[in-house]
This record gives structure tokens, sequence and C-alpha cells, in this order.
């Protein structure tokens, strides 16, 4: 018995050049601050695996699932995702996130991630280092509206993350 193969294209495709790389991956970041599962899990495979931390998510349902939980618990959730190197049909990021608890204890997480990407630009692989540093209120960068960072917020980089 096959896997069921998405045939959907998510542009741009690879291989990818420095500009699609940095269109895909504001594309992610514009879509995980959607924090909207359903919509998010579309972007990969129906197939897709994922190290996240120390989880190991497998396929868009369990893809869903873990972002229900991960929103559940990280609370008014801003995203910052920097190209940090591609080649062919893969993309490494580096990114940086603020959030806070139910207790209102805000925290910014750092991380990386390294993709891999179908023919038709699902992505099929998954692999995310991720750490928490407890931060003040007071010490948060990302004060945007909830949903898509504006074109004009500083990046990563501008903010010497």
């Amino acid at each position: 018995m096959s896997a069921v193969k998405d045939t959907t294209q998510r542009p741009p495709l690879p291989p990818f050049t420095r500009e699609t790389a940095i269109q895909k991956v504001r594309l992610a970041e514009d879509a995980w601050n959607s924090r909207d599962p359903e919509k998010v899990a579309l972007a990969y495979t129906v197939d897709s695996r994922w190290r996240n931390r120390s989880e190991f998510v497998n396929g868009r349902q369990e893809i869903v699932a873990f972002l229900r939980r991960k929103w559940a618990k990280e609370l008014d959730y801003r995203l910052i995702k920097e190209l940090w190197a591609f080649e062919g049909n893969r993309i490494a990021v580096r990114f940086a996130y603020e959030w806070h608890d139910d207790s209102g204890n805000w925290f910014r997480s750092y991380g990386n991630e390294n993709w891999e990407f179908d023919e038709n630009g699902l992505m099929r692989v998954r692999f995310a280092s991720i750490n928490d540093l407890p931060i003040k209120e007071t010490e948060r960068k990302y004060h945007w509206a909830l949903g898509r960072r504006s074109d004009d917020h500083p990046g990563l980089s501008d903010l010497g993350f």
C-alpha cells in the first residue's frame, strides 16, 4: 500500500535561489503567526516527519494536534524567522518567538530549523532545536498586533538576535 501523495504545489518550488528561499521563510513565518493549525499543516507533506525539541511528529494529523497543544500553552505567540542557508531543496533558518504562559510568565524561544521540501514545495522534513529564555514583560521586542509581522518591523538581525 503506497502513501497518499499530495500534488498541490506550494510555491516557491525547489531548487531555491536566495530570493525564493527568503520568500519561503517569510511565508512560513506568516503561516505560523496565524496560529491556525489546519492552515499551517497544509504546507507539509501528508507524511511529513518532524523533530521538534524532543518530540517526534509524523503526518499532517499529528502536526495539527501538536500545533493546537503548542498554541494553547504559548499564548500571544509572535515569531520571526530568518534565512540562514539554502541549497537545492533544503533551507536552514534561525528564529526567535515571544510568548507567555497562562500565569503571565514571558519567554523568548530561540532556535534553528532544518527543512527539506518535495518537488511541489511541500515540506517533508523539519528538524527544530529550541531553547526557552525567561524574560520580563518589559524586555519584549515583538509588539505588532497578533498575526502577520508588518514589513517595517525589525527582523532578527536588526534586533541583535
